[in-house]
């Protein structure tokens, strides 16, 4: 329990209860991510839900409000910074780590965010008019399998964050966390399958082009990960 309020506190702006614990528990904290993408995806669900009431574009908005509130903006921030660094390796990858390390948002990273955000609020607007909830409240638990698997696959880029899961993740966590992402794709929403597909094509990615992985790396693939996830929601909705 204490390793899944870790989880709960470094994912979310959620209030919790203070626990003491060392840096092994806050790595294996990672094992809970998955867990902690269904509470996510519950609020944000529930925002939809009740924002829907009065107009389906309310309802969008609503939930993009919960999806961002609720995580802090966490994951924008690694997208943004992912962009920027994925533009200045463009014209010389030297340029790559400096781009990482620097707090400041550039052009390539004020792009990827408003356009992130702008995909989401259309997107969630289709699965509100299509009632699809139960499909939405699956997005964030499948896109948070994601980091259990790049942090595995992938080298790190420093000595930090992603560096610090690696040891964490075992064979018995991917396989559990697999089962039900297996289950929950079969029984309640069929567009979930595409996950391991966009899992391995960020990892893939991020191999080529900026070789490897770092906390970004992860924040950036959760983002893309659930826009993906919405896109292949909305097309499973329309043909059903």
């Amino acid at each position: 329990m204490k390793r899944l309020i870790l989880a709960i506190q470094f994912l979310t702006r959620l209030p919790m209860p203070s626990v003491a614990a060392g840096a092994d528990d806050f790595a294996a904290s990672m094992r809970w991510f998955p867990a902690v993408g269904l509470i996510i995806g519950s609020l944000v669900a529930a925002a939809a839900w009740a924002g829907a009431l009065i107009d389906p574009w309310i309802g969008a908005l609503a939930a993009l409000a919960a999806w961002t509130g609720v995580t802090g903006a966490l994951h924008l921030d690694g997208l943004g910074d992912i962009a920027d660094a994925s533009g200045a390796a463009h014209k010389d990858k030297a340029q790559l780590a400096a781009v990482l390390h620097d707090p400041h948002v550039g052009s390539f990273g004020a792009v990827a965010i408003t356009l992130q955000l702008i995909a989401k609020l259309v997107l969630l607007h289709a699965l509100v008019e299509s009632d699809a909830y139960v499909a939405l409240t699956l997005i964030a638990f499948a896109a948070r399998m994601g980091p259990l698997v790049w942090t595995v696959c992938l080298p790190s880029l420093h000595d930090g964050l992603g560096a610090r899961f690696r040891q964490a993740v075992r064979p018995r966590d991917l396989i559990l966390w697999a089962g039900l992402l297996a289950a929950a794709a079969l029984l309640l929403s069929p567009s979930l399958s595409g996950s391991p597909v966009i899992i391995f094509l960020w990892a893939l990615w991020l191999r080529r082009r900026i070789g490897g992985i770092s906390g970004d790396g992860h924040g950036a693939g959760i983002e893309i990960s659930e826009t993906w996830l919405l896109l292949a929601a909305v097309i499973w909705s329309r043909m059903t």
